[in-house]
Parts: C-alpha cells; structure tokens; sequence
C-alpha cells in the first residue's frame, strides 16, 4: 500500500508548519505529501489565521523537498484560467525536478467563492469548465515545444498559445481526479486522470465508487488497471486511549466517531482499518493529519503503518 500525507492547511496552518510537516513525511518515507487548495475554513467556529495559496505553497515545498512527491486534493477549477494553470503546473514541475501531481476538481465550496468574489456557477457549468480545463491542460501538454496551441470552447478560447513552457515530467505531470459524482466524475476520470480518488470515505463508499470508474474506463475502451484507485482518510493514532482521545480531540473530532470513519484508534485498530481500505480497492491511501504541530504524531503513524 502506498500512503502519502494529505493537509488541510485552511484550518489554520503557515508555510513553516507546512514546510516542518513536508520535510518530516519525506525523511519517514511518505511516498507524498498533497495539501488541499481551499482559502476559508471549512466547518463550525471562526475562521482562523494562516491562510496560504496552495500554488505558491508547492512551489516553496518545490524547492524545500527533494524527493517526496507534490500535490493538490483537488484544485478548483473556478480558481484559475487554464492558460496560466498550465504554466504554474510546469514551473512547480520544473522547480520539483518533476515531483508534481495535479488533482483537480469542479469546485463545491459556494461560501469559499463568496467570501472571496469567485464567480460560482452551476453544477453543470462547474463540470463543463472543468472539461475545458482538461482538455486544454492535455493539448497544451501533446503541442510540441515552440509550437503554439488554439482552443476554441464555450468558456475558454487560447487564440495562438506559443507553447514555450514544458513540465519536466513526460508526456506531462500526472492528473488526480475524484468525488463521488455517479456519471460526470468517472467518466472524466477514464478520459483524463492517472488517479481517482474518493475523498473522506469509508471502503464500503470506495469500493462503491471504484466500480463506477471502472465502467467507465470499460465504456471507453480503456484498461481500468491502468486508473491508480485511491482514498482519504482522516487519520488519527495514540499509544493510548488517553494519547489517542487528546489527539482526536484537539482536531475537533469524537475519539468514537473517529474510529467508524477513519484510520484511527489505537495501532492495531489503525492497522485494520488500513486492510479494509486496501481489500475494498485502494492501491494508495492520503493519510489526512491535521494535527500539523505535533510531530510526534507523524512519526508514529508512520511507525504503525509503513512498518
């Protein structure tokens, strides 16, 4: 099983708590460290200090790592034009020595775009967007170097594009895309992404999830072994009940609860909730840690399951 650290930084968190938490995950043996691309807090109470762009964010971890690959869970698609996405993404792949995975999504979080002034249209425009976005991603990445690339679109057109930034990794980065949409989701999966990922799920919901992606890719003639399947989790561990029920605590989440939903509760229950994501599918696992001051915590996660 292949597990990474997944990061919520818009519920509080700076660069240095980022860079801290990136750079122990690497010298532990995460195989990746991903951090989420939000701007407001999600959930209950204030909003809290530390807010950072995720984009900028990578491209400080970029140059802070030197081996732990870089991403997003997941990238909304009404954030950015496409044009100038693809010329972060391969300045970031670039800086990485070609470390950067991209995930991206339609965008859901309607007080987010609000608080900020980022138009938030529908459902459907959401998603089409989103298709655009790919599709340029993907002709901007097969035009050959020098050469220049034109789209035309219902939302987006690239008149004449000279195509004079290239990511390192060939033929371009790879593209995580996820949810649990029924029909669009999957469907964009098979076409575009190296990864689905079904976020904050339990293995009943993943392995639910993974089937609709894999008929997908059977509809489009593609092999659904060749789509990486994976999952995050919120994951929380203690030596103890007592080291485990402050841990849990401190996240705002009930130790009992906890436990149904995550990979969480003592080492061996942590391990067994690992297994059961693994029989349902999952090739790879975004251990979410939102305790980012407590390292301690990190260590033994890793202690426990990359053992």
């Amino acid at each position: 099983m292949d597990l990474r650290v997944f990061t919520e930084p818009q519920q509080g968190a700076t660069f240095p708590q980022l860079v801290a938490v990136a750079q122990r995950a690497e010298q532990l043996g995460f195989s990746g460290f991903f951090r989420s691309d939000h701007y407001r807090y999600i959930g209950d109470g204030s909003p809290r200090d530390g807010v950072t762009d995720a984009w900028i964010t990578l491209a400080g971890l970029a140059v802070e790592t030197t081996s732990i690959r870089l991403g997003t869970l997941m990238s909304s698609a009404t954030f950015r034009l496409p044009g100038p996405l693809a010329v972060a993404a391969a300045q970031v792949d670039s800086m990485s020595g070609g470390r950067l995975e991209i995930g991206i999504g339609s965008g859901w979080y309607e007080a987010e775009h609000q608080a900020l002034g980022i138009p938030f249209p529908s459902v459907q425009e959401r998603f089409d967007r989103l298709t655009e976005q790919l599709e340029i991603l993907q002709g901007l990445w097969s035009t050959r170097q020098g050469e220049a690339f034109t789209y035309y679109g219902r939302y987006y057109t690239l008149t004449d594009c000279p195509v004079t930034f290239r990511p390192a990794q060939q033929p371009h980065p790879p593209v995580l895309i996820g949810g649990y949409g029924r029909r669009r989701t999957p469907a964009l999966a098979a076409r575009f992404a190296a990864e689905f990922n079904v976020p904050g799920a339990t293995p009943a919901q993943a392995a639910e999830q993974f089937a609709r992606v894999d008929k997908a890719c059977e509809e489009l003639g593609r092999d659904p072994e060749s789509l990486k399947k994976s999952v995050w989790v919120t994951t929380c561990i203690g030596k103890d009940d007592a080291e485990y029920t402050r841990r849990a605590t401190a996240i705002g989440r009930s130790p009992a609860g906890l436990r149904e939903q995550g990979i969480a509760g003592l080492p061996s229950e942590a391990k067994e909730s690992l297994r059961r994501f693994e029989s349902a599918g999952a090739e790879r696992v975004y251990l979410q840690f939102l305790t980012l001051d407590d390292l301690d915590h990190l260590d033994l996660i890793a202690e426990v399951l990359l053992a």
